[in-house]
């Protein structure tokens, strides 16, 4: 009967796993667009606050969702200034800059075609002014992020073997 039950589930190929590799990154800043291959890795999230809700004749405590925080951290090889640039400009009149950052995953194998989102009036938290690492092979640099906006531009098409 197990055998039954397992094959009438339907699984997913591997050939529709994505490869976190074939991603693109642009930063747009100022009305001018920037191809971002610097970049190593990114991770940009959007995490819900919420408060707690006693409720009478319950012993456990709802919860409901009340706002949302976007933030991330950005890998990049160390060869360009453009994040630089911001914080020199903050640094030395006050002035902030908020730029916008489109991803896009694409992997030509799967079937769950492309997905671009656009995290829109993004600000630097931190970010470092100088490094170097005897140990290490390249220079790196980790940007920390806030976003204030998500644009879900386009998203992956729903396999085949979620239907049931």
């Amino acid at each position: 009967m197990a055998e039954n039950t397992i094959s009438a589930i339907g699984t997913m190929f591997a050939k529709d796993v994505l490869s976190s590799k074939l991603a693109m990154a642009y930063v747009t800043v100022n009305n001018k667009r920037y191809l971002l291959f610097q970049a190593k890795e990114l991770k940009a999230s959007l995490e819900k606050e919420k408060k707690e809700v006693p409720i009478l004749g319950r012993m456990l405590k709802g919860n409901k969702s009340v706002s949302l925080k976007g933030s991330g951290t950005l890998t990049i090889y160390k060869n360009t200034s453009l994040f630089d640039d911001m914080i020199e400009k903050f640094m030395k009149t006050g002035e902030d800059t908020y730029f916008d950052m489109q991803i896009i995953n694409e992997d030509p194998t799967s079937d769950a075609g492309r997905r671009t989102i656009i995290l829109t009036d993004c600000n630097i938290d931190k970010i470092s002014v100088a490094n170097f690492n005897a140990d290490g092979d390249w220079l790196e640099d980790d940007i920390d992020f806030t976003f204030e906006g998500v644009k879900f531009a386009e998203k992956f098409k729903q396999l085949d073997g979620m239907n049931v």
